[in-house]
């Protein structure tokens, strides 16, 4: 974007682009291998451990014979995407473009293929730098419908491996944790064009997405631990090789046993309904004006589904299972 060779100053093509001068000169230092080594001991430690901050990763570290300070384990630890497991006081709000959906889950019970998906990120660590692997699960078969690697913690790659999920049939709802790549309006609206109810988790409840967590700790400890990648082409192979033998050959002891696939495959399928009552209709409001809750400002579209913080609730028991009388997904 920015010409050196050209007609305008460096100083006024920075100005127009609403960039500084330093951004402009400024290059990435390269990750430390000692940096990386502390990452990869910090994402061991965390999959035992999650409930551990900052203070308690950087005194194990110390007792690891490694001299690091808090300042550092919260960089990597934030770098990383690692946070304790624990409520904590709501400090700061959502930026006004990311809305936040209420938990669908809780108290419903999960016993269908294509009830409920799950996504969530995790990272991956190798030899010489790191990347960040995205995964779709069926909740009740434990199937992966889709996944993909990325070198940065942008919404892109999520959104290609929901794309991709989607292609293979619909859920009724779809659940994720509250991280900016599930909040952008790019992924929710690829949601929203399909229909599917949308779930977060709670603010630092890594439980309500148990499956999608389990995954990771079978993954890393079967597979990323063992073989230490020396690279991104290594790493796609044996994640891709990973999730083949995890979704055809692995047995469950939760599925008597089976395989994710065959109980995927086992599973009873439902035609959709089109113009049908969903859950996802009655979830979303759908006006043209200019609506106020709880001092929650949202523009309201026809042609496009937007949601508040004040969602669905469904008090009466007949009036629950009307609504799910008329859920339907596709294959």
């Amino acid at each position: 974007m920015i010409e050196r060779q050209g007609p305008l100053s460096l100083s006024r093509q920075c100005e127009l682009l609403g960039l500084s001068r330093a951004a402009l000169y400024y290059r990435a230092v390269r990750t430390g291998a000692y940096e990386l080594q502390l990452m990869a001991l910090i994402d061991r430690q965390y999959l035992q451990t999650p409930f551990y901050g900052s203070r308690r990763i950087a005194a194990w570290l110390q007792t690891q014979g490694h001299t690091v300070n808090r300042k550092r384990v919260q960089r990597l630890m934030q770098r990383m995407g690692l946070a304790a497991i624990y409520q904590r006081p709501r400090t700061s709000r959502p930026a006004p473009e990311h809305r936040i959906y209420p938990y669908l889950l809780r108290g419903r019970r999960i016993e269908r293929v294509g009830q409920v998906w799950a996504a969530d990120i995790t990272y991956i660590p190798m030899a010489r730098g790191f990347l960040y692997l995205v995964a779709v699960m069926d909740w009740v078969s434990r199937y992966v419908l889709a996944w993909r690697l990325s070198n940065l913690l942008d919404a892109s790659f999520c959104i290609e491996a929901l794309e991709d999920a989607l292609s293979q049939g619909r859920p009724e709802i779809f659940n994720t944790d509250q991280g900016s790549q599930f909040t952008d309006d790019d992924f929710t609206g690829v949601l929203c064009a399909h229909g599917v109810a949308i779930s977060m988790d709670g603010r630092g409840r890594f439980a309500d997405n148990i499956f999608v967590e389990r995954l990771w700790r079978s993954l890393k400890y079967e597979e990323i631990y063992l073989k230490a990648y020396e690279n991104a082409a290594e790493a796609r192979q044996g994640i891709a090789a990973y999730f083949e033998f995890y979704n055809h050959q692995r047995l469950h002891q939760a599925l008597a046993y089976r395989t994710p696939r065959q109980v995927f495959d086992e599973a009873p399928r439902l035609p959709v309904r089109r113009g049908g009552k969903t859950l996802a209709r009655a979830q979303h409001c759908q006006h043209n004006d200019m609506q106020t809750r709880t001092g929650f400002f949202t523009l309201r579209s026809a042609d496009r589904c937007l949601e508040d913080r004040v969602h669905l609730r469904v008090s009466a028991h007949a009036s629950c299972q009307h609504l799910l009388h008329h859920l339907k997904f596709e294959v």
